[in-house]
């Protein structure tokens, strides 16, 4: 008789469970490669990202969490194609599998790269790279500060030129590791230590050519801000001319190469000294013209009618004065003629107003005894009160008899 196998009853968080584990197993570390294609951005909240990447054929569900986006490098957008490193899981609730990313960049760009557009967006943001700060090298400079490897080819075509260029001009090497770990650490040293020394005109930071990897050490943010604080104008010369590091936007000057930047420190002395000579044969030219030309100017003052008539023009000029004076006088008599008329006429209207000549005309000023406040009417007094009578030619004291208001007063 036959028998039949017992069947296995799972449950869903059994079945589901077990997915999980065979997929983690199975797909416990990948890369996968696709276009962003929804994104559900809550790291405003909680912190956590969730997006789906796809290709033409599928999608697929991702999740990076606060630890992990916290470390990106670039803003995810919808249609960027990326690149995405994680696991894969089951979210057990929703009974889908996706994918938990712990790395996240785009396509073709790689971390060193996201990296240096990090840095130079934050230090553009902070004004390190302004046009306006930066200064000019001095144009005579007497000792040159290098920094760079003391073993190196750069060293050897700065020193060259600087003694072809300016034979006999200081030169001050602070020997540095320009690759490698802690190589950016003793550039940043070396720069803040000729600024503590300050006896240098000009710096010279750089090393020759190589790959992106080898002259990162110029881009780290410690040597850039060094560059930024230093009192001493600053050439960078990184690499060759196709290469640009951060030290290049930072510093006073960019030389495509150390050779280069050998020939910004230092004038060429055989130039200097030939537009000396230059500058010489034009001056002593323009004296000579000016000379001559001077000549010129004094024969014609020599035959001019003013030096060869002087007596004629100072009669004129004398005939002159005497025209202004006689105008000057006229207008002055004028003017005092009609500021007298003014003043008699004032004088005469201020008479009329006195009060002796109110006196003059038969009237008095009547004023209270012994006060001697004046009484303007009637009613002011009473019938005995004393008085006192000011006429044009002196006082008079008396009583009130009797007294009598008009009617208009009543």
């Amino acid at each position: 008789m036959a028998t039949f196998p017992e069947k296995k009853v799972y449950t869903v968080t059994e079945i589901t469970r077990s997915i999980k584990l065979l997929l983690e197993t199975s797909f416990h570390e990948v890369w996968v490669m696709g276009e962003i294609s929804q994104m559900s951005d809550q790291r405003s909240g909680s912190g956590h990202m969730y997006f789906s990447i796809r290709d033409e054929h599928a999608l697929l569900k991702c999740a990076m969490f606060r630890q992990a986006n916290r470390k990106l490098l670039f803003e995810p957008k919808v249609g960027a194609k990326v690149e995405a490193r994680g696991r894969i899981t089951v979210y057990e609730e929703g009974g889908q599998y996706q994918l938990v990313c712990d790395e996240l960049s785009p396509l073709g760009v790689g971390i060193l790269q996201l990296r240096l557009e990090e840095l130079k967006k934050k230090l553009a943001k902070e004004g390190l790279f302004d046009e306006a700060r930066k200064r000019p090298l001095p144009p005579f400079p007497e000792r040159i500060g290098i920094v760079t490897s003391s073993s190196g080819a750069a060293i050897r075509d700065i020193e060259r030129i600087l003694g072809e260029r300016w034979p006999g001009i200081e030169m001050i090497l602070a020997p540095v590791r320009v690759q490698g770990e802690g190589a950016a650490d003793e550039i940043a040293r070396a720069i803040d230590n000729f600024n503590r020394f300050g006896e240098v005109d000009v710096l010279i930071v750089g090393r020759g050519g190589g790959p992106p990897e080898d002259l990162w050490a110029f881009n780290e943010e410690v040597v850039a801000r060094s560059i930024f604080s230093s009192h001493i104008p600053v050439i960078s010369a990184v690499g060759h001319e196709i290469d640009f590091t951060i030290a290049d936007f930072v510093a006073d000057m960019r030389a495509p190469t150390p050779s280069a930047a050998a020939k910004m420190a230092v004038k060429d002395k055989l130039e200097v000294l030939e537009h000396i000579s230059d500058l010489e044969s034009r001056l002593k030219k323009d004296l000579l013209s000016l000379i001559s030309n001077l000549k010129i100017r004094l024969e014609r003052l020599r035959k001019s009618y003013g030096l060869m008539r002087p007596v004629d023009i100072l009669e004129q000029r004398a005939r002159r004065v005497d025209e202004l004076s006689h105008s000057l006088r006229l207008m002055a008599g004028h003017f005092l003629d009609e500021k007298k008329k003014r003043t008699e006429s004032l004088v005469h209207r201020l008479t009329a107003l006195s009060p002796r000549e109110v006196l003059r005309r038969g009237y008095c000023v009547v004023r209270g005894y012994p006060a001697r406040e004046i009484v303007k009417r009637v009613k002011a007094i009473t019938s005995g009160q004393k008085l006192e009578l000011e006429f044009l030619d002196g006082l008079a004291n008396c009583s009130v008899l009797q007294t009598s208001q008009s009617q208009e007063e009543r």
